[in-house]
């Protein structure tokens, strides 16, 4: 029997889209070989929103999905946050 672990990657970060400080929650989805993360932020009314981001030629790029313009802006910060959480936890 072959046991594998897997390192969980879960953490927040405040960034600033749509001219405020927002809090958003990533996690790193393990699992089928897949680099996937989750992130999840509170718009101005508390509602969660919740999306996907998946590496694709070795950028981080949010997976379609109906999502505000102040996060599909931010995608580049998206894409530094993740590397460098990445680069930290190796």
């Amino acid at each position: 029997m072959i046991t594998q672990f897997n390192k969980n990657i879960q953490f927040s970060r405040l960034i600033k889209a749509d001219g405020r400080l927002k809090e958003f929650n990533f996690r790193k989805i393990n699992g089928l070989h897949q680099s996937v993360f989750t992130i999840d932020v509170s718009d101005d009314r508390g509602y969660r929103i919740m999306f996907k981001m998946e590496k694709k030629d070795g950028l981080w790029k949010l997976i379609d999905e109906p999502l505000p313009a102040w996060i599909r802006e931010s995608e580049s910060n998206f894409h530094e946050v993740i590397e460098e959480e990445l680069r930290q936890s190796e």
